[in-house]
């Protein structure tokens, strides 16, 4: 390793050179208090920024060993350290002058939930950061008295500010600490008490915009419904109260506009802890829970999706089901099926985004349309046995039919943003209606069990791959997508993904993967279940060999992953 000093003089002895000299940089230098590696340097002014990190030992640190023992300390921590550096940092970029991105200095832009990143990973103590930086030219001429003030001068601020304990706010890091401890206790009440989700009383769900996760102003703050309000003891605010959904079947109904799917919302991202002031920071879901909705066009590989879709005219297969592009309705059976092999243990689903004839059929269209020259089992025939036999959760949103009444445990109606429970009222309806619905009356035709038999493999593999110099290319298109080799993965539908760096995670995840998979058929879910035992013990930067990170990444769920992989176009 060099000193600091070696570095100064060897930017001194490159000034003016060549925009290449400036690769002479790569490696590791002792600073005062921390080490600082350059890691890549990149190839033009114009080209992607240089990646630069910052190792803080643990003695220099000074963190306690209480506050990073647990995991989901460690990740409150990382982020709140990761927020501090990047808002010291931002005062300073592109105050170093130059071409192109000259001057740039980039850190992860954390949103509104708390994610463990590689852009800060603490370890045993040990901190690391990792930043870009654009080395500053005048064309492509090395300007190196500008690098050496980011170097020198910025980075050095903003480390002392914002990484050492001593200079921290105590207060501030005993707060996040604090709240992630509330928040941790709140997923193991909901365990405890066989509950899939809690809202507080007071939490703000609406969001200010459809681009900003921040909460609204002046919102109507959420209030349970009294016979649903619950109280949980929590280890530092005490005794909260607010709606426990039990395990079950639950529906949100009410009028257009009212905060159907505001709620639904801020349940689906509740399986992610919030920062504080978010207004979401006590609405908790259990972990596993994912999505649902139609996806038309999607690709569908060797998946059984026959307790929803059987005897198709056509003669397809659907117990082994493959297509290139799927409807509203087998794309919405086998996002079900997806999800339950994945481990979730509660579907959320809003009916504005699913195929209607998946759903549900009207006593009418079944007096129309024999059941007989129907292929679809609709979910409400499978919600039931999927609860009752597999302990399978539904919330379900409902705005234009009531089908699903017969069915569910509770009903919520949301009247101008306050929830209201309305379970007896429509149990007092269904009891004066003459007879059972039609959906009641029919039967499903193939069992829910299909879904959960682990001894039938998913066999896949993957065809040829185009690389560049024997490399599988990733580029990624913003947070709804990125290419694999020539192959597009489209994941704007995957609704809880929310951070530009998750698809990011989820494109060297599905590298990873596709590599073990070229040529020879293999079981996806036992590769997928051994790349998350991998990722949980040794982190996302375990996805690259070596102590370098080329890209940024947020952590992603097991269910996340499956999501992706199921969707790649290059599965056969």
């Amino acid at each position: 390793m060099k000193s600091a000093t070696e570095l100064d003089r060897m930017l001194e002895s490159i000034h003016r050179r060549s925009y290449p000299a400036y690769k002479d940089l790569r490696g590791e230098y002792q600073f005062p208090g921390y080490v600082l590696g350059i890691d890549h340097v990149q190839g033009d002014p114009f080209a992607a920024p240089s990646r630069v990190s910052v190792r803080v030992a643990k003695a220099q640190a000074g963190f306690a060993p209480e506050m990073y023992e647990k995991e989901f300390k460690r990740t409150a921590l990382s982020d709140f350290l990761l927020r501090k550096f990047g808002a010291s940092l931002n005062a300073y970029t592109f105050q170093a002058k130059g071409s192109g991105k000259s001057g740039l200095i980039g850190v992860s832009r954390c949103g509104q939930e708390v994610l463990a990143r590689t852009a800060c990973e603490l370890a045993d103590g040990n901190l690391i950061v990792r930043m870009e930086i654009g080395f500053p030219a005048n064309g492509r001429t090395i300007n190196s008295p500008e690098l050496r003030k980011i170097l020198f001068e910025y980075l050095p601020e903003a480390v002392k500010k914002s990484l050492y304990y001593k200079n921290l706010k105590a207060d501030e890091v005993r707060a996040v600490l604090e709240l992630a401890e509330d928040q941790q206790a709140v997923r193991e009440l909901l365990r405890e008490r066989k509950m899939i989700a809690f809202v507080a009383n007071g939490s703000v769900l609406p969001r200010q915009s459809g681009v900003s996760q921040k909460p609204m102003k002046n919102a109507v703050p959420f209030v349970s419904p009294a016979s649903m309000e619950t109280e949980l003891k929590l280890p530092h605010r005490g005794a909260v109260r607010g709606m426990g959904i039990p395990a079950g079947i639950t529906l949100i109904v009410g009028g257009g506009y009212h905060g159907k799917s505001t709620l639904l919302a801020a349940l689906e991202q509740g399986v992610y802890n919030h920062v504080a002031g978010d207004g979401r920071e006590l609405v908790i879901t259990e972990d596993t829970a994912v999505k649902i909705r139609a996806e038309d066009g999607r690709a569908i590989t060797h998946v059984n999706i026959s307790p929803f879709i059987s005897d198709l005219p056509n003669r397809k297969d659907t117990v082994d089901f493959t297509t290139e592009d799927a409807s509203g309705s087998t794309s919405q059976a086998a996002n079900v099926v997806e999800a339950l092999r994945a481990g979730a243990q509660t579907l959320l689903i809003d009916e504005d985004t699913c195929a209607t004839n998946f759903m549900v059929r009207d006593e009418l269209m079944q007096e129309v349309v024999s059941p007989d020259s129907e292929p679809i089992t609709p979910f409400i025939l499978q919600a039931r046995s999927l609860y009752e036999k597999y302990g399978i959760s539904v919330i379900l949103v409902a705005g234009s039919s009531g089908a699903y009444f017969g069915i569910a445990d509770r009903v919520l109606q949301m009247d101008n943003y306050k929830t209201l429970d309305i379970s007896q009222r429509v149990r007092e309806c269904l009891e004066k209606r003459a007879g059972k619905s039609g959906a009641e009356k029919a039967e499903s035709r193939v069992s829910v069990d299909v879904i959960f038999d682990r001894s039938a493999k998913r066999l896949v593999r993957v065809g040829h791959i185009d690389k560049r110099h024997d490399e599988i290319k990733i580029k990624q298109h913003g947070r709804d997508s990125f290419s694999i080799g020539k192959d597009t993965v489209e994941l704007g539908d995957v609704e809880q993904l929310l951070d530009f760096e998750q698809t990011t995670a989820l494109a060297y995840c599905l590298k990873t993967l596709a590599e073990q998979l070229e040529g020879r058929p293999q079981d996806m879910e036992q590769l997928v279940e051994r790349l998350w035992q991998q990722l949980k013990t040794r982190g996302l930067a375990s996805l690259f060999p070596g102590s370098y990170v080329p890209v940024s990444m947020a952590w992603v769920r097991r269910q996340e992953i499956h999501a992706c992989v199921n969707r790649y176009r290059g599965l056969l």
